[in-house]
């Protein structure tokens, strides 16, 4: 089955075709860094790992960006707040987001523009828009006239002549209630840059039309964000990118993560239902929250519960009793050989069920239809390895997993950790044998026999010439 995805533009579920066959441009809108990075942001970066890492799976190569919006309104707040100098802000709760990219083992973006860092790219991209009609200058600020783009409303299906407005602390300076602001001019106190226009900063909306274009190019393959972005935010991005270009779509594909809800409620400071991922991974290991937030279909709604990580973490153990269940008889000096007609029948079970959780991936990354057979994969294979243990059928699990972990990353630690001991020893046999090899320099034989054996006694051979040793690990 070839990929499908439902693209919030078209309303529709089509078959993915990147503009440049094999080579995947993604954007995805990042974090206002003013605060804790919650476990809505982790919902949406954890799904959009989901996404690149299967769409890699199936061969493309991605190139990913997500923007960091380092000035904002709530930045500014939160800096008078705390009595800190606003740059303060960003720098701290950045630092905190990466951390948490780092330990839910989500892919880091090949490029991570912060705002601050294109000023001039967005000034250009405004002076744009205003030599070609599309934007006008109101008292220092610069605004994007809503009426001038026919299409505007595409993908959030809102029309322009339903009553509705935006910015409305601006409305004395613009034209129509709905447009929107490109440029901000500068307040008292506030930071500042100095533009065409006169001193201020960027609107909300532009920075990104600016950043995904100046690295993705003026049109490209996906668009993510959560759902509460549909509206004002990327359908702003369309009418000022679209405007600019003159390219339709700007973007090919737009997906959109749904509301992560606590007892049916959206997370708010006014309800004090916010749970920050430290709060959980004071708990839970990052594995288990990360598995939580994929077991569900994206653009669904999806309700925390602590219950549901508890159920989580019981699979996830499994899942691991799986991974070392298989590595133990794959490591057996002596591991069983069977491969009768009923381990044939086993193998053949768990390829399937493998082909059907990456058939349920390629529906629109559907993890919600792979769970099951992830389920039935660990409970087969527990029942398997502990009646009938074969290396064929370990190998095969261990490999499936293995494969399956290419697209979750919840188990490197499992898999690869092996590896990074195996590096690390062989470090210290290197260090050893040099220092053996400076006693044989000095002609310090007795010692440098000692050593000689004592590697021996534990699986390292030794094989010295003229001026230099060489060495093997023998099994």
């Amino acid at each position: 089955m070839k990929l499908k995805v439902t693209n919030t533009l078209t309303g529709k579920k089509e078959y993915f075709e990147p503009l440049i066959p094999g080579f995947v441009r993604m954007y995805v809108c990042g974090p206002t860094p003013y605060d804790h990075t919650h476990i809505g942001h982790a919902r949406t970066y954890v799904v959009f790992d989901l996404v690149r890492r299967h769409l890699e799976h199936l061969g493309y190569t991605v190139f990913h960006v997500m923007n960091i919006t380092d000035i904002d309104d709530k930045i500014i707040k939160k800096a008078k707040e705390l009595g800190v100098d606003w740059k303060e802000v960003p720098e701290k709760y950045t630092k905190e987001f990466v951390d948490v990219l780092a330990k839910l083992n989500i892919k880091m973006p090949h490029v991570m523009p912060k705002v601050t860092e294109h000023i001039d790219d967005i000034v250009e991209f405004i002076q744009d828009l205003v030599r070609k009609g599309y934007a006008y200058e109101s008292y220092g600020s610069v605004y994007f006239e809503v009426d001038m783009f026919p299409e505007y409303g595409k993908l959030s299906k809102r029309r322009i002549s339903e009553k509705w407005g935006q910015e409305e602390e601006f409305l004395k300076e613009k034209k129509k209630p709905y447009d929107f602001a490109l440029w901000k001019k500068a307040k008292p106190g506030e930071p500042w840059w100095s533009s065409p226009w006169g001193p201020g900063r960027p609107g909300w909306h532009i920075e990104c039309s600016v950043m995904s274009s100046k690295y993705l190019g003026p049109q490209f393959d996906i668009h993510g964000g959560g759902q509460d972005l549909i509206f004002p935010h990327h359908e702003n991005e369309i009418a000022q990118s679209e405007a600019r270009f003159g390219i339709s779509p700007w973007v090919k594909y737009w997906l959109h993560v749904g509301y992560l809800t606590i007892k049916g409620e959206k997370m708010s400071k006014s309800l004090g239902n916010i749970i920050p991922v430290h709060e959980v991974l004071g708990k839970y290991k990052p594995e288990v929250l990360k598995l939580y937030l994929l077991s569900s279909y994206y653009r669904s709604p999806m309700d925390f519960t602590w219950e549901g990580l508890e159920h989580t973490e019981t699979l996830f153990n499994r899942l691991v009793k799986v991974v070392e269940d298989s590595k133990k008889i794959l490591l057996d000096e002596k591991p069983p050989h069977k491969l009768s007609s009923t381990i044939r029948g086993h193998v053949n079970r768990i390829v399937e069920l493998k082909r059907m959780f990456f058939e349920s991936l390629n529906d629109d990354f559907n993890m919600a239809k792979a769970m099951p057979y992830l389920h039935e994969l660990i409970s087969f294979s527990i029942r398997k390895l502990d009646s009938e243990p074969s290396y064929t059928l370990a190998l095969t699990i261990y490999s499936v997993l293995k494969e399956l972990n290419e697209v979750l990353g919840v188990l490197d630690k499992y898999f690869y950790g092996a590896r990074e001991a195996e590096e690390k020893l062989r470090r210290i046999v290197e260090a050893v044998v040099s220092i053996r090899h400076e006693f044989r320099m000095r002609k310090q034989y007795d010692v440098s026999d000692k050593i000689r054996d004592a590697l021996a006694k534990v699986g390292v051979k030794l094989y010295d010439f003229k001026d230099k040793t060489t060495w093997v690990m023998e099994y």
